[in-house]
């Protein structure tokens, strides 16, 4: 039963609850006569009822209050139950004043006489504007909610990420210094250790704050080599039962962006699906270069056009329903046990801070599709340079270093005395300006910034005014930089970022004395 069509809209799904056909019949005429574009099906027990709620998917339920072995009031009960805001309206010649206010108050969202029908196609497109604006509402809300979420992680990655940086400068620099004990194996060899677990501590404290805030660190990231490495670390992780297939088309395609954030969340996708499959099937991993059209991204997405990488995990699952889909990346929600939440969101991020998009297909019983498109950029190199034949060795200079975390400051003076200069200790910017005041000026300043009781701009101010005017090497927070509008007028001034290697200690110190030289 169809009403006349209007291109480009699509009709509204009417569910008529109603044992006469004629009356169906005079009900959606006035739908008609309206211009209410729409197609319908018409039910008069609880079993279709139920049915076409699940399949035909109505937008609005017009119903009878009467019907043999079956009641508007009933058909209303079990609607509420699955859906409490689609709208329902009831039509019928026997509703009082008494039972309207009753339904009115158990849910209905209007009711209509059939002796007075010209009202029912205005009352349907008014129920329908509310019901959408009402889901207007509701999507807003839940993305404020969303935002609230997002920015309550950006403190917490924020605030951790400051502790672990402090935990992790103490390994970066020990380590180093251990590394180049020739003279003990043994300690080289356990200095190379430490260093490589502060440097893997470093990149998680990087992912986390790449997943709250959305920053990239560009790298050349090619492809092959990813997924080798996803095949590995999936080698012990894929049961007999699911035959895995990885079909890569340009393993030796090169592109920037970020290797273990990109193999993070591949893991996270594949091992999704495993356990989407207790019982076996199929797991497919896909690597392909397309191009993509301003037409291909959906509102809300970054529209660049031009080639994109397609990688793609999908598998024959029991799949997802819609109302799972609609949660997917809501912050916290999951349908496992033990989940936490945030794997798909930190995958949705990673996508993101490449400038890229990620889809989803899926339906119960049909397996799960999922798609993620990175463009293709040209590589820019931001790494350090250099390597272990790099002259990093001081010439004595006399370095005044400047930090209140008693364990910092030690190995910072052990660092710079193992590599040939001459280091003296201050644990605050107080203790600074005394031993200016009893020593002389220091060839170089080396001074953590992050100091509770004489700041770092204002111990340089201080240090200026007694006549310092030499090289300084600041290490900050990356997210507590100085502002410099609050730094004295430096000749030599370099900002480091915590925690620092030992390398790009030495070279920084090397560059600030030549400049200052």
């Amino acid at each position: 039963m169809h009403g006349s069509q209007n291109c480009g809209t699509r009709p509204i799904r009417v569910l008529v609850v109603e044992d006469s056909r004629e009356d169906a019949e005079l009900a959606l005429a006035e739908l008609t006569d309206d211009a209410l574009v729409h197609e319908a099906r018409v039910v008069d027990d609880e079993a279709t009822y139920l049915a076409a709620l699940r399949e035909f998917a109505p937008d609005i339920v017009l119903s009878d209050l009467s019907l043999p072995g079956f009641s508007g009031q009933r058909a209303l009960e079990l609607l509420r139950q699955c859906d409490e805001d689609l709208p329902f309206i009831f039509v019928s010649a026997t509703l009082g004043e008494e039972a309207a206010i009753a339904a009115l108050r158990n849910g209905a969202t209007d009711y209509i006489l059939k002796q007075n029908p010209a009202r029912l196609a205005s009352a349907v497109r008014r129920a329908l504007a509310e019901a959408a604006e009402h889901r207007a509402n509701q999507r807003a809300e839940a993305e404020l909610i969303r935002a609230q979420r997002f920015e309550s992680l950006a403190m917490l990655a924020g605030g951790l990420s400051h502790d672990l940086r402090n935990l992790l400068q103490p390994l970066l620099l020990a380590g180093e210094t251990l590394r180049h004990r020739n003279d003990d194996p043994q300690l080289a060899r356990l200095g190379e250790l430490v260093r490589d677990c502060g440097k893997r501590g470093l990149e998680m404290v990087q992912s986390m704050l790449s997943f709250a805030r959305g920053a990239r660190r560009a790298e050349e990231v090619r492809l092959g080599g990813l997924m080798d490495a996803l095949g590995l670390l999936l080698k012990g992780s894929v049961p007999r039962a699911i035959r895995m297939q990885m079909r890569v088309d340009e393993p030796e395609l090169a592109f920037a962006g970020n290797h273990t954030e990109l193999q993070q969340c591949m893991l996270n996708l594949c091992l999704n699906a495993i356990q989407a499959m207790p019982s076996g099937g199929e797991l497919r991993i896909e690597a392909e270069q397309l191009k993509l059209e301003a037409g291909f991204f959906l509102p809300g997405e970054q529209m660049h056009a031009g080639q994109y990488l397609r990688l793609g995990v999908i598998d024959s699952g029991q799949g997802m329903s819609r109302e799972v889909l609609a949660r997917l990346f809501e912050p916290f929600f999951t349908t496992k046990e033990n989940g936490t939440g945030l794997g798909l969101l930190s995958c949705q991020r990673i996508v993101a801070s490449h400038g890229g998009v990620m889809r989803v297909d899926s339906s119960p019983g049909h397996g799960t599709r999922f798609d993620l498109y990175i463009p293709l950029q040209e590589m820019v190199d931001i790494g350090e340079t250099g390597d272990d034949s790099e002259d990093l060795e001081g010439l004595g200079e006399l370095v005044l270093v400047v930090a209140e975390a008693a364990a910092e400051l030690s190995l910072l003076i052990d660092t710079l005395d193992a590599w040939g200069y001459q280091a003296s200790a201050s644990q605050s910017g107080t203790a600074a300006l005394q031993w200016v005041g009893a020593h002389g000026l220091p060839d170089l300043v080396l001074m953590d910034a992050d100091m509770n009781l004489l700041t770092g701009g204002r111990t340089l101010a201080a240090l200026v005014e007694q006549g310092y005017d030499g090289a300084v090497v600041m290490l900050v927070r990356p997210d507590a930089p100085p502002n410099r509008d609050d730094l004295p007028p430096m000749a030599s001034l370099h900002v480091l970022d915590k925690p620092v290697t030992t390398r790009k200690l030495l070279r920084t110190l090397r560059l600030a004395l030549t400049g200052a030289a």
